[in-house]
């Protein structure tokens, strides 16, 4: 699918303001390259954090969030200074998590933020499951940061920077990768549509 009939005939991108928990229709009405301003809580998890979800949930364990509705971010993020709420926060690279998504969003995961591409599982499980996922600025971290105005670690406190954190997030910036309709953001553009052929 090229990204002109992802976007349903849009050729600009769309601007929205979104508040977690997101819903359905929060995420329906999202189309690749659209730019979001997310706020409410979302959560910090990385591959280690990841993989204790899913023995969490193979042993029938109470997950530390409601998976449904949520938004998990791929960071660890460096110490804070003071008086601040975090350090920098940048992204790190998706695919790493890309076995422990599709799982995840078919029991309510919403979106998840980070860089790089999804594999062909993790972008069908959106799809199936209308959700979506949004690229953050990498090389950023500290800019991001601001967007921050809490966190607190609510799980696996352990794994040190990769511990599960609540954020609180205001008009935090994102760019939709991948939306749920199967549009991609890293795809090969269609060369007739943008007028190149």
């Amino acid at each position: 699918m090229s990204l002109s009939e992802a976007r349903g005939g849009r050729t600009l991108m769309a601007e929205y303001k979104l508040t977690t928990p997101l819903t359905d229709e929060d995420i329906k009405q999202l189309k690749a390259g659209d730019v979001v301003f997310l706020s409410g809580y979302i959560y910090s998890a990385r591959d280690a954090a990841h993989k204790k979800l899913i023995d969490l949930l193979d042993e029938d364990k109470e997950l530390p969030f409601k998976l449904e509705g949520a938004a998990v971010y791929y960071v660890g993020p460096s110490p804070a200074p003071p008086g601040r709420p975090i350090g920098a926060a940048g992204p790190t690279t998706s695919y790493r998590m890309d076995s422990y998504a599709p799982r995840l969003h078919s029991l309510g995961l919403k979106a998840t933020i980070g860089k790089g591409k999804r594999n062909d599982e993790t972008r069908q499980a959106m799809q199936n499951h209308t959700a979506v996922y949004f690229g953050a600025t990498g090389g950023a971290g500290a800019l991001l940061s601001n967007s921050i105005v809490k966190s607190t670690v609510i799980a696996f406190d352990e794994l040190g920077p990769e511990a599960i954190r609540e954020m609180k997030v205001k008009d935090f910036p994102l760019l939709v990768i991948n939306d749920s309709h199967g549009g991609e953001l890293y795809a090969v553009p269609d060369r007739k549509a943008a007028g190149i052929e």
